[in-house]
């Protein structure tokens, strides 16, 4: 399918999009804590959407199975699990590393957005994992600008996990964005000869979400009984660290930053 460009409107719908998904991330990290159970901090990014008018575009995401689509509302994922771990009654204990994820629509128009934490003390080996993949997206973002092949920001972030000892999970990629949560391109974190066949050129108005995830150990991850939940197959600790973001004349912005220009908030 071709790439939808947007225009200053749709990016801007889709900036307030991404200021209450941010806050509503902002909300579930302040809630994570030893003893709260991942089903209480999708209850509390549940009540939020409603609050805001916002729709979870996890809920009942459809898979190839009829009937067994996504069972709530966002993904948090724990320690070895990279992504799409689904919330229940699991309780959060002191060391955790958790990924919270939000994507949700607001008006039509959609954003996603991920973030890494650890609870309370982490292993400092964890908590390099967690710096370096959130280095990792910064990395990629100040590298984007129109005409820029994709493949030569996504060499730069394998290279940047690998120079740090950790894997790059090649499961998952990125995507295009927009009045669909997944459109075109595929927005890859690393190069191989069949990423280098969809590769692309970065232009005004593309809005992307642009999400490493990386594995402390080998890259190679499997899929859990609920058919949702990707882990690490060594068992290692994952992280996991999103943007939404549209390509400007300038460079890049970033439409899950929290950041609403007051023009846009009056528009």
């Amino acid at each position: 399918m071709p790439i939808i460009y947007k225009s200053r409107r749709d990016i801007e719908m889709m900036r307030r999009c991404g200021a209450v998904a941010h806050a509503i991330l902002a909300k579930m990290r302040q809630a994570a804590a030893p003893g709260v159970r991942t089903i209480e901090l999708d209850e509390l990014a549940r009540e939020e959407m409603k609050r805001a008018g916002a729709r979870s575009m996890s809920l009942n995401y459809p898979t190839y199975v009829p009937g067994e689509g996504y069972p709530r509302y966002t993904c948090i994922s724990i320690n070895e699990q990279v992504v799409h771990g689904i919330p229940g009654q699991r309780k959060l204990v002191e060391g955790d590393t958790v990924t919270l994820d939000v994507a949700i629509s607001l008006d039509g128009y959609c954003c996603d957005t991920a973030i890494t934490i650890g609870i309370g003390q982490v292993n400092p080996r964890v908590r390099r994992l967690l710096d370096v993949t959130r280095q990792t997206l910064e990395l990629a973002l100040g590298q984007i600008r129109p005409g820029r092949k994709w493949s030569d920001i996504a060499r730069l972030m394998q290279h940047n996990v690998e120079r740090a000892g950790y894997s790059m999970v090649r499961e998952f990629v990125g995507h295009g964005i927009g009045r669909s949560m997944h459109e075109d391109p595929k927005v890859p974190n690393f190069v191989t000869p069949e990423q280098l066949r969809g590769d692309f050129r970065l232009a005004p108005g593309m809005t992307l979400a642009v999400e490493p995830m990386v594995a402390m150990g080998r890259r190679e991850v499997r899929l859990l009984p609920d058919k949702w939940t990707a882990v690490t197959q060594d068992g290692l600790p994952a992280a996991h660290f999103e943007h939404t973001i549209a390509v400007t004349e300038e460079g890049v912005d970033v439409l899950t930053d929290g950041h609403v220009p007051a023009t846009a908030q009056t528009a």
